[in-house]
């Protein structure tokens, strides 16, 4: 018996020991029928490895002329080790590809993350009602987005990245159920309630076609109920909750 590809495929071990392990303190703390009061990180920028497992994205992939860049910072003695995701939003229209009719955005996203000896990793957020997102923003219209296993694959669950203090390190608290189901930039109906227990990645966008410069910076992405053993939250800046998503333009 020969083991499959899959199986020698690079992580694969590990990544099955690391979910082997994940199961057995959920079942030994209960929390499939308590919710959970510690963080559930995501990805945290504490190296440049981190950068590894996230892709960037724009129009160029299309014929534009928008730039995505993901920068590694280490921590300081006041600023926290993160990715700065910056570039330039450009409108203009590829000449040689008549059937482009719409350029300006970029974006980078969690990459899948591979297979595990029970199937797909995915992240379970179904115990959990925030995301969390530990930024600095220049004030512009960013977009938090999630990917779950959903019916349709090109579905994406979003939500506006508010900032309230631009130049700033912030912390904001978005509730998972205040997600908009989307589908390459347009909000889809029926609206369906996003599958939290199977979230596939995660990521950030920028779409709101404004030529010009944009510098987002990010520390960590994680899941909370926001409670006092959130350590993660206990050792950022202060958070604030997120706004309905009504206020939502995509």
């Amino acid at each position: 018996m020969k083991p499959s590809a899959r199986c020698l495929a690079p992580g694969f071990l590990k990544r099955s020991l690391d979910e082997f392990k994940r199961l057995s303190n959920v079942a030994m703390r209960f929390e499939a029928i308590k919710a959970p009061t510690k963080a559930y990180p995501l990805i945290t920028f504490d190296s440049p490895e981190d950068l590894t497992v996230c892709k960037r994205m724009s129009d160029k992939s299309i014929g534009g002329f928008s730039s995505a860049n993901l920068d590694f910072y280490p921590a300081t003695h006041d600023t926290p080790s993160h990715a700065r995701f910056h570039g330039n939003i450009s409108t203009k229209l590829p000449t040689d590809q008549p059937q482009v009719q719409r350029t300006g955005f970029a974006g980078w996203r969690t990459l899948n993350r591979g297979f595990t000896i029970f199937g797909r990793s995915l992240w379970d957020l179904n115990s959990y009602n925030y995301l969390a997102v530990h930024f600095k923003s220049d004030g512009r219209k960013y977009f938090v987005n999630v990917q779950t296993e959903s019916i349709v694959p090109t579905d994406i669950h979003q939500h506006r990245l508010h900032s309230t203090t631009p130049g700033e390190w912030e912390t904001i608290l978005i509730k998972l159920n205040e997600f908009v189901r989307t589908n390459h930039g347009q909000i889809v109906e029926p609206q369906r309630e996003m599958m939290t227990q199977k979230v596939r990645t995660v990521g950030m966008s920028l779409i709101d076609r404004i030529p010009g410069p944009y510098d987002l910076s990010v520390s960590k992405v994680w899941a909370t109920n926001g409670g006092r053993d959130d350590e993660i939250l206990a050792n950022v800046k202060g958070a604030v909750t997120g706004l309905p998503m009504t206020r939502l333009r995509v």
